[in-house]
């Protein structure tokens, strides 16, 4: 449960009043239904004693029976307001707690994004979040109206009946229902678990099938990913099966518990009623009563077959509620240098140690190449300088600063990285464009222009042409060059280049290179070189080793 009350905590407070109104209508419709059978059993009881009694014509029909009709329209409108409050008022909240996991996931350390990229991590996160709209609704609120309802189920039955029937109906409902529950969940709580990592394992499987299907065809593993991703659906398929196996029993050991309870309910106000300690009206009262509080233990069916994914998805998503992360505006006006002091790295997500006692500095206008064999930490280093790679020793400074001391949307705003490979996302030129926060047509097309591509565009149908996910439809080097515009279009002052004319020939190269130039003139560039082209345009080199 301790993973449970920091989810509960941030939905209580985002959705306060919604919450408290739903949860009092939920109890109203919990109360109304007992008070409602129970009228209708004293009712009929009570008119059938005086018919017997020949008191017939005297008894008062219209009240109980205007009570009746205003407890079963009163239930059916209180039953509708609620649904109404507490699932809006649950979407709401998760609304906002997808939003600050999302905002958590954006402020993670680098390595940690790496990890989210993959089809697991991506359904997970869509999972949890789907998987705590219960919390409230089938488990919170329930657990809180259904104890509000047996409190005033005992008094008004302690008042009305005595406290030997007010205790076996109330006592009985809720030790049978904790024993149910302690009872399903050895078996429900773990079934659950392995029930919802089975359908993330499916997604998963699929999905990657489904983005690597050209790939897999052509090695001839097609074939042998659907049957992977059929052996996880059948492996979901089962679990899903036994935990509803599980479920029906709950609701069979449930079924049996309101018999007992109400069977000696009857049993007990028969007996009152033949020694005359009891009006038979009042025991039929009681026995309906005990019949109708069956309604407050029945989500614990449902709430126990969801429990164990809960707790599970509430664990995972907990982590990125502690601490929100903050990010504050404002940059420094003027040209900024970027200077490395003594720096010491290690790769991503090692301790191997690549580089060590680095130090130069990156001058406004100025264009430097990092050279060096693969694996020298060309890459590495330039993550450090876009803040996404923390240094074992010595630090990065930018416009006299210490990089880690910079607000994230500052620093975005200074400094661009390009990596090794950038994401495209499926839509139209103008639209892959915008992610700069540029969408003037005139500078998208100055910025195409000085990657060499405005012909290609051109040809392909403007910016309203439309291009696959991860570039589809481009070839490598034109989706290269259309990341490297949307780079160019947040106009840097520091502008770091993960070998930027990877699969451009040897002609158009130096022209993309020269028009980065030209459309940063004061701009400081570092560019990770392997080719002789970013080579020669640079105007000093550093070699890694």
């Amino acid at each position: 449960m301790k993973h449970l009350w920091p989810i509960l905590e941030h939905i209580w407070r985002d959705q306060r009043s919604a919450l408290m109104r739903g949860a009092a209508l939920m109890a109203v419709v919990l109360a109304m239904g007992a008070a409602l059978l129970g009228l209708s059993g004293w009712f009929i009881t009570a008119a059938a004693v005086a018919g017997l009694a020949g008191t017939g014509a005297m008894f008062d029909v219209f009240r109980p029976s205007a009570l009746v009709r205003f407890l079963a329209l009163g239930r059916a409108a209180a039953r509708y307001g609620e649904r109404l409050l507490t699932h809006d008022a649950t979407l709401r909240a998760l609304e906002s707690l997808r939003l600050r996991v999302l905002a958590a996931y954006l402020a993670s350390p680098h390595d940690r994004m790496l990890r989210v990229r993959g089809a697991q991590a991506l359904s997970r996160l869509t999972a949890d979040i789907d998987a705590l709209d219960g919390l409230s609704l089938r488990l919170a609120l329930p657990v809180l109206a259904g104890g509000v309802v047996l409190a005033l189920a005992l008094a008004a039955q302690w008042a009305l009946t005595g406290p030997v029937l007010a205790m076996w109906i109330i006592g009985g409902y809720f030790l049978g229902a904790l024993w149910v529950a302690r009872r399903a969940a050895r078996r429900m709580v773990p079934l659950s678990r392995r029930t919802e990592m089975a359908a993330q394992a499916f997604r998963a499987r699929l999905i990657d099938m489904i983005r690597a299907r050209n790939d897999l065809a052509i090695y001839g593993q097609l074939e042998v990913q659907r049957k992977a991703v059929q052996v996880a659906e059948d492996r979901r398929f089962a679990l899903r099966n036994a935990l509803n196996r599980a479920e029906r029993q709950v609701g069979l050991m449930l079924a049996l518990l309101a018999t007992l309870v109400s069977a000696g309910t009857l049993a007990l106000g028969l007996a009152a009623a033949q020694a005359g300690r009891l009006a038979p009206a009042l025991g039929a009262m009681a026995f309906f009563a005990a019949l109708a509080l069956a309604e407050v233990v029945a989500p614990l069916r449902r709430a126990l077959s969801d429990f164990g994914r809960m707790v599970d998805a509430a664990r995972r998503v907990g982590r990125n509620l502690s601490s929100p992360p903050t990010i504050a505006d404002g940059a420094p006006e003027g040209a900024v240098e970027l200077v490395a002091q003594g720096l010491d790295l290690t790769r991503p997500g090692g301790q191997i140690p690549i580089i060590a006692g680095l130090s130069f500095a990156l001058h406004p206008g100025e264009t430097v190449a990092l050279t060096g064999p693969s694996g020298s930490g060309k890459s590495t280093l330039l993550l450090a300088f876009a803040g996404l790679h923390k240094p074992v020793a010595g630090q990065i400074l930018l416009g006299g600063v210490s990089i880690v001391k910079w607000p994230e949307t500052a620093l975005r705003s200074v400094l661009t990285l390009l990596p090794q490979r950038s994401a495209l996302m499926a839509g139209t030129v103008a639209e892959a464009l915008a992610l700069s926060g540029t969408d003037s047509e005139s500078d998208l097309w100055t910025a195409l222009r000085a990657v060499q591509l405005e012909g290609v565009i051109t040809a392909k149908g403007g910016l309203s042409a439309r291009i696959g996910s991860r570039g589809a439809g481009l070839s490598g080097g034109e989706a290269r060059r259309l990341a490297l515009a949307r780079a160019l279009l947040r106009r840097p002052q520091v502008l770091l280049l993960d070998e930027p004319t990877e699969g451009l020939d040897d002609h158009t190269a130096p022209a993309v290179l020269a028009g980065i130039r030209s459309y940063l003139p004061q701009a400081a560039i570092l560019i990770a070189a392997h080719r002789p082209a970013e080579i020669n345009f640079a105007d000093r080199i550093i070699g890694l080793k």
